[in-house]
Formats: structure tokens, sequence, C-alpha cells
């Protein structure tokens, strides 16, 4: 276990991994949640991540709405680096995945009800 990453932090990303969220995405989300902005290589160092999956992590967690995205300015060459932050509070966040899982269910009840009903 790496520092900043509690064996709670381990619990939550485990539940949000078999909520559906892939491992990355669930990792790095909580690691952000403690936290006003990160940078990417904070998230690789701290949650046993690799460059790619952090970077595959983001684009999700963006086009999701969940993150936003902002660029920092550096000296010299290199990669640019940016700064991430939570769009919004991470309870929200949890109540869209509640949601969405209920959707899941309500389509899981139609299907029994429908493969009942042709039984």
């Amino acid at each position: 276990m790496k520092e900043g990453f509690t064996k709670e932090d381990e619990k939550l990303a485990e539940v949000l991994q078999r909520a559906g969220l892939p491992r990355n995405v669930a990792r790095t989300l909580v690691y952000m949640k403690k936290r006003d902005e990160v940078k990417s290589i904070e998230i690789e160092k701290n949650t046993d991540l690799r460059q790619p999956e952090v970077s595959i992590a983001m684009k999700y967690l963006r086009e999701k709405g969940w993150i936003t995205k902002r660029d920092i300015k550096k000296e010299g060459k290199g990669r640019p680096v940016h700064g991430y932050r939570l769009a919004k509070p991470f309870p929200k966040i949890i109540a869209e995945i509640e949601k969405d899982l209920e959707g899941e269910i309500k389509k899981i009840e139609k299907l029994i009800k429908e493969l009942e009903s042709l039984a």
C-alpha cells in the first residue's frame, strides 16, 4: 500500500470496481477524493497504476464530467503537466454511480419479466 492510499481507500476502490468502474478509474477517483488538485505523476506513485492506466482513467473521468483538467506552466521541454480536480463533490459522483446501478437493476428486472412471460 502506498502513502496516501489507506486501507479504507482500498476498500472503497474495490466496491467501486464491483459497481462496474474499471480498476484504474476506481483507484484514481478514490485518490482524488480527498485532494484539491493532483498531477498524474502523484496518482501513479500513490495508486500502483502505470502512466498509461492513469491517462485512460483521466479520459474516462473527464468524459463522465467528474474531473476537470488544467494546464500547468512548466520550465523546459518534456511532457506537458496537467492538474486535475474533481468537477463535483464526491457524494454527487457516488449518487450518479448509484443511479446507473439502479438503471441496470431495472433492465434486469424487465428482462426477467420478459423471460417469464415467454417461458
